[in-house]
Parts: C-alpha cells; sequence; structure tokens
C-alpha cells in the first residue's frame, strides 16, 4: 500500500533546462521539498545527467530512473542502452514506454521481466486506460496513464479528462490489485496533483511544468504540499 504520494519527475531533454547545471539546480530543488515534506520523488533525468543527478541526492530517499532501456542483452549494440549498463550507472530503476518513446509490448514485458532480475523498478507508461490495463498484466511496479494529446498544454488530464484517469483506475484494479497508478499529461500545478489523487491514483508523472520553471523549488514543493494534503482526506 502507497504511504504517500509520489512525484516523479521526467527531465526530458528540453535544452538547456534538462541538461548540466540546470539538472543539478532541479535535483538541489527535489532534494530540499523531499527534506521539507517526506513525499516520494523519482527524478528522471537524461542518461548524461544521471551522474551527476545521483550524486546531488545521495542520501536521500529520492530515486532517480532512466528515460528508456532498449531491450537487448548487452554486446555489439552501438547506440543501444542495456539495463545491465543504466544499473551499473546506479539507477534505481527505469521509465518504459512513454508516448514519446513507445515499444511494442512484448519488448515492455521482456524489459519488466529483466529489469525485476537485476533490481530494478520500472514505471510503465500508457495513453488510454485500456493500454494501462494491458501492461498491468505483465506487473510492473507503476503504471501512468498519459493521454499524449494533453502532454505540454499544461491542461491537466484530471480537468480535461477525469473519466480517463477513473477508467484507469477502474481497469487496472481488474487485472492488478498491487501496482503502483500515476496520471500525467498537463499535470503544472499543486491542485492538478490532488485533482489526480482524489480520482484514485497515487501521485502524477510531471515534466515541463517542473524542468522550464522559473523556480522549480516553488512548483514541486505546491505539488508535494496538495499531494500530502489529498492523502490526509
Amino acid at each position: 500500500m502507497v504511504e504517500k504520494p509520489i512525484v516523479a519527475v521526467n527531465f526530458k531533454a528540453y535544452y538547456p533546462y534538462s541538461f548540466g547545471e540546470n539538472a543539478v539546480r532541479i535535483a538541489r530543488d527535489t532534494k530540499k521539498v523531499w527534506e521539507e515534506t517526506g513525499v516520494e520523488i523519482i527524478l528522471i533525468p537524461p542518461y548524461t545527467e544521471i551522474k551527476s543527478v545521483l550524486e546531488v541526492v545521495k542520501g536521500t530517499e529520492i530515486k532517480v530512473y532512466a528515460q528508456h532501456a532498449d531491450p537487448v542483452e548487452p554486446g555489439a549494440r552501438t547506440g543501444f542502452i542495456p539495463l545491465e549498463g543504466l544499473k551499473e550507472a546506479g539507477i534505481h530503476g527505469v521509465l518504459l514506454n512513454h508516448s514519446e518513446h513507445r515499444l511494442k509490448l512484448a519488448d515492455i514485458n521482456w524489459l519488466i521481466r529483466k529489469a525485476r532480475g537485476l533490481g530494478l523498478k520500472t514505471l510503465v507508461c500508457a495513453d488510454v486506460p485500456e493500454t494501462g490495463a494491458a501492461v498491468a498484466v505483465l506487473k510492473p511496479d507503476m503504471v501512468a496513464v498519459e493521454p499524449p494529446e494533453l502532454i505540454g498544454t499544461g491542461i491537466p488530464v484530471s480537468k480535461a479528462k477525469p473519466e480517463v484517469i477513473t477508467r484507469s483506475v477502474e481497469l487496472i484494479r481488474k487485472v492488478n490489485s498491487e501496482v503502483i497508478i500515476l496520471t500525467g499529461a498537463g499535470i503544472s500545478k499543486g491542485e492538478d496533483v490532488y485533482a489526480a489523487i482524489k480520482l484514485g491514483t497515487s501521485g502524477v508523472l510531471v515534466a515541463s511544468a517542473i524542468v522550464k520553471a522559473k523556480n522549480p523549488y516553488e512548483v514541486i514543493k505546491d505539488m508535494a504540499l496538495n499531494g500530502i494534503k489529498a492523502f490526509k482526506e
């Protein structure tokens, strides 16, 4: 059972926001929010920033995930990212099947099994409730339902399409009673997190609202506090 709200931050590959000192700043701001609130936070930086982000959050309960992994064994695989290499980098888990980097269901299944064997967590994205249920059958640790048409719009799914969240929860729970359910797409402020949790999820997957913010700390803190409020009510 999830005891704390979850805020997962996908850095994507926004330039310059997702890289270098900007990535470090987001990690530092996140660390401060974690120290103040204790919410569960997952940071998902580009591959190039994994080491620096891990260094910032060292000694905390903040988790660092990779943005993707390829369904391949290590070897002569130029340009591919096997899970073993990501584990060696120090990550705690991996984001799979984001709408910007889709995977076949068979590949998702392979990666979930491989990750489990390596002791890594999996957060798998789905575009619609039915896909969320199909993915949940594969027993990932988390499923995030994100209608792609709302990603980056600032229009939260919890307001534009609340039925997507409630339907996702309904279908996913029919096939998997344990998987953690998140929602994303257009999540931009604390009240969006509050609404998403009240609709039956455990938290959110966020990107540009935090990564491109003038003050990431304020946005993360607002989301964390509203998540705590929703959990307590």
